[in-house]
């Protein structure tokens, strides 16, 4: 018997086993109400918020470039998201001489999960001007992906003032789905959240996403979910969640872009089929939800001083699957808008 191939043999067998074991540890461990076991990129501030009779924190990060240019830009996530994943495109703004300002909204990330709220994206919007207040910043360009496109809108509609230019990457909501998918109640969303695991979510993200290929740096995104599901507190941040459903699905921006004052720019990843509730309408109405190429061009003609910039190929997150496509064209905008 040749031992030294038994050896080897058996060491790799050890070693698959521990990966498979850590991995396992890994997608059941819990995380914290607040992640507080996950390190952001950046130190983490709070600013405290009265909301609705609670007392409130709302997590940002903020990242003060060597040599600042005198503006300001604050990245807004989505639903499935917190600020963390801003982390390459903050680096490379600071870089440039922004400040950036990232926040994780109530409800997401490292900031509070209330007990009772009534979300709505007027009060993400008025947080989020309250901390620019508090950062004493009174005018920045307004980028937002997915749900946060959302909110960058209304944020832009409610305070032009502050907002010098707007960016939407694969912004949700350029339909109304409540036209057309019937609705779900809050209890709805509700029992479906507590339903994830971590493979649920992974394969949504998987197939919805990445279009099939998934990179071990997807990873991260996956965890910071699917760690709640093995929290004591996953009730609470479920019911959290099905609020922001209800949120989204019942307060379309799409109706108002006509009002946008501000210049902005679309960055669209042309692969992108996202649609809330697309599995609950009827089948021939699902095939016309969520294209992106045709809900693009119709927000950007639409929207007043608009410029769109199509990624082929790519999906929901540009930003984080195809980075130099979704950095370029963002940083010419941003130049060609500058105050100075």
């Amino acid at each position: 018997m040749n031992y030294l191939c038994l050896f080897k043999r058996i060491s790799a067998t050890i070693l698959v086993l521990s990966i498979v074991q850590f991995s396992d540890a890994q997608q059941n461990s819990p995380i914290g109400t607040n992640l507080e076991t996950i390190d952001y990129p950046y130190p983490t501030r709070y600013l405290t918020l009265a909301i609705q009779g609670e007392s409130l924190k709302m997590a940002y990060m903020e990242v003060i470039p060597t040599t600042p240019n005198g503006e300001t830009v604050l990245l807004m996530h989505g639903k499935n998201f917190n600020g963390a994943y801003w982390e390459q495109t903050a680096n490379d703004l600071a870089a440039k001489g922004y400040r950036v300002v990232i926040p994780d909204q109530i409800g997401f990330g490292k900031s509070s999960k209330p007990n009772r709220i009534q979300y709505s994206f007027q009060l993400l919007a008025l947080n989020t001007k309250q901390l620019l207040d508090s950062l004493r910043i009174g005018k920045a360009h307004i980028l937002g992906h997915s749900m946060g496109g959302m909110l960058a809108t209304r944020f832009a509609l409610m305070f032009p003032a502050y907002t010098q230019t707007l960016i939407l990457e694969n912004p949700i909501g350029l339909e109304d789905w409540k036209t057309v998918v019937p609705y779900q109640t809050v209890e709805n969303w509700y029992k479906s959240e507590l339903a994830q695991t971590y493979d649920k979510i992974k394969n949504y993200q998987l197939t919805f996403y990445y279009d099939n290929k998934w990179k071990p740096q997807y990873d991260r995104w996956v965890h910071m979910l699917a760690g709640w599901t093995h929290d004591i507190d996953y009730p609470r941040i479920a019911w959290n969640s099905a609020l922001l459903y209800d949120m989204i699905f019942t307060q379309p921006v799409v109706y108002e872009f006509g009002n946008i004052q501000s210049p902005t720019l679309l960055i669209i990843g042309q692969r992108d089929r996202t649609a809330l509730g697309k599995a609950l309408a009827p089948k021939e109405v699902q095939k016309t939800l969520g294209n992106y190429p045709l809900l693009g061009r119709k927000a950007a003609e639409a929207i007043p001083d608009a410029q769109l910039v199509e990624i082929d190929g790519i999906g929901h997150l540009p930003h984080i699957e195809a980075y130099d496509q979704f950095i370029r064209p963002l940083i010419a905008f941003l130049k060609a808008h500058s105050s100075n």
